[in-house]
């Protein structure tokens, strides 16, 4: 079962930068998308950044052009530079396998079902003069 924990988070001001690292246990990291997800409070959990197995990455409309994602498949880890943050940046931000971008209903679910467990503990990102 592969796990995830990731570091870096704390309290900056607006304008700011933080880099998040994530990393991974388990054989079988470089086989799956990655991607960064952050529940504020009160909403549920949505996806931020997203790096595929060959490096291509998309980014949700709020953070385009402000955060960045990178995966280093040796290391096992996956990175999020984030920078010009603003107030409603403020979350608890995780990382696991990106899985509803499969295609295959099949393939999502069985996906969705394997890694459902590997969610860690995320970390605070907090933005506020």
């Amino acid at each position: 079962q592969v796990q995830f924990l990731e570091t870096g988070g704390g309290s900056v001001q607006p304008g700011g930068s933080l880099s998040l690292s994530c990393a991974a246990s388990g054989s079988v990291f470089s086989d799956y998308p990655m991607g960064w997800f952050r529940q504020r409070p009160g909403q549920s959990r949505g996806l931020v950044a997203l790096v595929t197995v060959g490096g291509r990455t998309n980014y949700a409309d709020t953070v385009k052009e402000r955060f960045t994602i990178s995966r280093d498949d040796a290391a096992k880890t996956v990175t999020l530079q984030m920078t010009s943050l603003r107030p409603e940046d403020t979350a608890v931000y995780y990382c696991n396998v990106e899985c509803s971008g499969y295609t295959d209903a099949s393939v999502r679910g069985a996906c969705f079902e394997t890694f459902s467990e590997s969610w860690g503990p995320g970390t605070q990102v907090t933005v506020s003069s």
